[in-house]
């Protein structure tokens, strides 16, 4: 499997989809000014780094990530990342799928299986780690397709078992969080089209200057900013069927070309032509 990326001086990032384990996403990259915005993941992020130190935050904490230690960000979780060092950081990570990781949970957490939340955003586990390496090694190889997916998934099981939580069940939501998740579906839905805080404010029967504080509160973004990650996450999705990036920039809402191109760097990472190189169309 060929690599697609650029190398501007001492960054680089690569991406590409493992076809043979159902679509993995997989990034290896070296950033030393790279400033990731809030964003959103819908699979878990589980990466390793390999030179220097990452600080991000995770849901409102800020953690810092040195050589060796595993970052776990759960789906759907809002996180950044930077340089923690002046010379930056190289990790790879993976980005497996909630359903692949309820799946493996079947019979740690009774009968049917749930997706995992893992309550720490870094963990020091040398001997995971090495295994985790060793994973990454062997799935950039065009062979043994049947060892890697033994080793892909026995150590998705070994991280759940390790450093996993059951989500158990949620307390019940409070009315204003009920009508803010109305809000964020109804935007979710409606992704293209050029809200302005009143509606939505008077969708929820709302202020706007009360709404906005209460999405903040309970989504943990912005409005704008959850609009922002929908459109990014149906732009993934269009990037798979080779549609001109002008037209996915417009179909999925974004003012122009280069206005999604910004977006999507500062979220994934790497360009959205970098994306779709990946995915071997």
């Amino acid at each position: 499997m060929e690599w697609e990326g650029s190398t501007i001086k001492t960054e680089f990032a690569d991406y590409k989809h493992l076809q043979e384990l159902g679509g993995l996403e997989l990034l290896k990259a070296r950033y030393q000014h790279m400033q990731f915005s809030k964003h959103v993941h819908e699979g878990y992020c589980i990466g390793i780094i390999e030179e220097g130190a990452q600080a991000f935050n995770r849901n409102g904490q800020t953690h810092v990530a040195p050589k060796g230690d595993l970052i776990l960000v759960n789906a759907d979780e809002i996180h950044t990342g930077s340089s923690a060092v002046e010379s930056g950081w190289r990790y790879r990570a993976i980005y497996p799928t909630p359903e692949v990781l309820a799946e493996l949970t079947q019979g740690m957490h009774g009968e049917r299986g749930a997706a995992p939340w893992f309550p720490h955003a870094v963990v020091h586990d040398v001997g995971l780690a090495q295994q985790f390496s060793l994973l990454l090694n062997l799935i950039e190889q065009d062979h043994d397709l049947l060892l890697k997916e033994t080793l892909y998934l026995s150590t998705l099981a070994y991280l759940i078992q390790r450093h996993a939580r059951h989500p158990g069940s949620r307390q019940p939501l409070l009315d204003a969080e009920k009508n803010i998740l109305l809000a964020k579906d109804y935007i979710a839905a409606h992704y293209t089209q050029d809200f302005s805080l009143q509606d939505l404010a008077t969708l929820v029967g709302l202020s706007p200057w009360h709404f906005l504080r209460q999405f903040k509160k309970y989504v943990g973004l912005t409005p704008h900013n959850w609009l922002i990650q929908v459109r990014l996450q149906h732009a993934r999705s269009q990037l798979k069927f080779g549609e001109p990036l002008s037209h996915i920039a417009h179909y999925c809402g974004f003012s122009d070309q280069s206005h999604f191109n910004r977006h999507f760097k500062r979220a994934m990472g790497i360009t959205p032509s970098q994306y779709r190189n990946g995915l071997h169309l």
